[in-house]
């Protein structure tokens, strides 16, 4: 099949890689200049410098090119970057299934992915495409295993079938509120484990500190209409831990530099790419105070990311907390 990917970042020039044993694959980005270096270099010198383009990954700069006789599109956009990028399929009138990668909720107004595709593209076929994954492991070919979430019946399912690869696992599930919540707040806890293991605390309380956020994780998803199950699976628990453990996370990486006392600015800037869950924080936070749901270390976070010279008196209130069934 022919599949194009919309954004060369890591992550979308990872799935275009990857994908391309199996289908032909349009990679689009918005920079001419990108482009051009990619289209002579055969790399993303910027994202994945260490990971040759395959000759079946087409590069181009042509949106209306790039989504010629594709059978799916692909989304690998930001959060911040989805309803820009909806805007413009619905300007070109898109009628093939498109599935989202993007983790958050958008700003200012706390909207999952799936709120905003719906908003803009009321008619199209949608999915979100989520799970475990570092960009540079999904390059390399590693195992992975991810999940695949549609409300429109059978779907998911089918969607499987096309991204399923010899590197690649595609698990189906129509809970696109669970699948999508676990994405986007592993990453605020993910933000939290860096910070916890920045300030010395120790393993036992990086163990307590992920199952405590996955208990928040759940609440609010359930509050949102998604299934408890779900925060069990890949997006969820398998997601949160691959985010809150591994040095390839981003979001971990942020949670680092805070525990030296590294301002949030400061911190992205070294990072070169986009950790979603300084975007996210405020967002969840926001979302769960209007659902009356109770999340301690999303309030932490989002109090370190304003203030990261406030560490040692944030953990002590979190410690202070009053003993609770769990």
């Amino acid at each position: 099949m022919k599949i194009a990917i919309l954004g060369a970042g890591a992550w979308g020039t990872a799935l275009a890689i990857n994908l391309s044993a199996k289908h032909t694959v349009h990679l689009w980005a918005r920079d001419p200049v990108q482009v051009a270096q990619m289209q002579s270099t055969r790399c993303n010198q910027r994202y994945l410098p260490a990971y040759p383009l395959p000759a079946g990954v087409m590069v181009m700069a042509d949106l209306a090119a790039t989504l010629d006789a594709c059978d799916y599109i692909v989304l690998a956009v930001t959060v911040a970057g989805l309803r820009q990028t909806l805007g413009a399929l619905q300007t070109l009138e898109v009628t093939q299934p498109v599935i989202w990668l993007c983790k958050g909720f958008e700003r200012p107004d706390a909207r999952l992915p799936h709120e905003v595709f719906r908003a803009m593209l009321p008619d199209a076929l949608g999915a979100v495409l989520s799970g475990p994954s570092f960009a540079q492991e999904v390059a390399a070919g590693l195992p992975t295993a991810l999940t695949v979430a549609s409300g429109v019946s059978g779907l998911a399912a089918r969607l499987g079938q096309v991204l399923h690869g010899p590197s690649l696992r595609v698990y189906s599930s129509d809970d696109v509120i669970g699948v999508e919540v676990g994405g986007a707040v592993k990453n605020v806890m993910a933000i939290a484990a860096g910070i916890s293991d920045g300030l010395g605390l120790g393993l036992n309380a990086r163990a307590a500190l992920i199952t405590r956020g996955l208990a928040e994780m759940t609440r609010l998803g359930i509050a949102l209409g998604g299934r408890a199950e779900t925060f069990g699976g890949l997006s969820g628990m398998g997601d949160l831990l691959l985010t809150a453990t591994g040095d390839l996370s981003r979001n971990r990486q942020i949670g680092l530099a805070l525990a030296r006392g590294v301002v949030t600015s400061a911190a992205q800037a070294s990072l070169g790419h986009v950790a979603e869950g300084v975007f996210t924080a405020s967002e969840v936070w926001r979302r769960a105070q209007a659902l009356g749901v109770e999340m301690p270390i999303t309030a932490a976070v989002c109090e370190l990311l304003e203030h990261p010279n406030h560490a040692a008196i944030v953990v002590q209130s979190l410690l202070a907390r009053d003993a609770r069934a769990e």
